[in-house]
């Protein structure tokens, strides 16, 4: 049963990244956009995320539910020493999701629509942020569990380069994934054409910010290059990830939306599958050496046994109705066209 939980943690990260980071790239995608186009982004945007920008926080949920449950001293652990980070991005969600709310559903449209859309585009860019921060500075070294002064304990824990070059390396892919999606929601010629090259500069963003990761873990002492390429399945990943972008980049012009969301997600997974595998089951490690493991540091197998179950069951209902959920909403578009 630990196993079953293991897996759905890494597959509610997983879907976290794929359908919340392109509901949030979709947010990054306006902030860099002219103010002449503003308005049709927005447009498509929403069409694109409106139906389902609440349910793709639900795998955060998730996600969090399992470490409080089945990984007790792993959660908090984090919470604690990562509360500056989670708090900010938290924070992120609430006000995106409020501003996304009033600016498309407000019964009075005037001036406050204008913050309403800083509110949402700038939200959108901290959030992905501090979840690669989060993300950077679980497997820093940086958090020390010791620590006797503030700083030590709360700020040097996810305030290195380490970590933030993470944090804009997620906004760049959350961006990409966005551009790849809203490819498929353009209407016009010029409209899919502007989206290719949104995913053309966030490409070139997610190297440039990639790059930055390798050479920040090289200065702080984290094997990174070891983590990915020190391991056949970490080689295989980059490879297919590398092969799906070349295909990807050939079909972007006039293949198929739905295949260049494959080929996307496919990349988006490919990534996690390599930054993750090297130092299974230590899922944070510690300032000096030290780790919390999903397996040393699990929780009573009572707790674990029951939350699998839970988990097992509610796959049942959720996924089936998220499915139809989506499908009802595109058909629905695909009719008012």
């Amino acid at each position: 049963m630990l196993y079953v939980v293991i897996i759905y943690l890494w597959l509610a990260l997983l879907l976290y990244l794929l359908l919340g980071g392109a509901d949030f790239g979709a947010g990054i995608i306006e902030l860099f956009t002219s103010e002449d186009n503003k308005a049709k982004t927005r447009r498509i945007s929403y069409q694109a995320i409106g139906p389902v920008w609440e349910a793709n926080h639900m795998w955060l949920i998730i996600a969090i539910v399992i470490l409080f449950v089945g990984f007790p001293d792993i959660y908090s652990t984090m919470s604690v020493h990562l509360h500056i980070p989670l708090a900010i991005m938290l924070l992120g969600i609430i006000a995106r999701g409020t501003a996304f709310a009033f600016r498309n559903y407000d019964a009075v449209v005037d001036n406050m629509q204008k913050i309403y859309n800083k509110i949402f585009v700038y939200s959108s860019f901290i959030t992905p942020l501090f979840l690669g921060i989060i993300a950077g500075s679980a497997v820093s070294g940086q958090i020390d569990t010791h620590a006797n002064t503030f700083l030590s304990a709360y700020i040097y824990s996810w305030l290195n380069w380490f970590s933030v070059s993470i944090g804009f390396f997620t906004v760049s892919l959350c961006g990409f994934i966005a551009a790849i999606y809203l490819i498929g929601e353009a209407k016009d010629d010029d409209e899919r054409r502007r989206f290719v090259r949104k995913a053309l500069q966030m490409n070139v963003a997610a190297a440039v910010s990639g790059s930055l990761v390798f050479v920040s873990a090289i200065a702080d002492g984290i094997p990174l290059v070891d983590w990915v390429f020190g391991n056949p399945v970490g080689i295989a990943a980059v490879s297919a990830a590398i092969l799906s972008l070349i295909v990807l980049w050939r079909l972007i012009h006039n293949g198929r939306a739905r295949t260049l969301r494959l080929l996307a997600g496919f990349q988006i997974t490919m990534v996690l599958i390599t930054v993750t595998y090297k130092h299974y089951p230590n899922i944070v490690i510690l300032k000096g050496g030290g780790y919390l493991s999903l397996v040393a540091n699990r929780g009573a197998d009572k707790p674990i046994e029951a939350l699998a179950l839970a988990l097992l069951i509610g796959s049942l209902f959720i996924l089936p109705a998220l499915v139809y959920l989506i499908y009802s909403f595109q058909k629905r578009g695909a009719g008012e066209h």
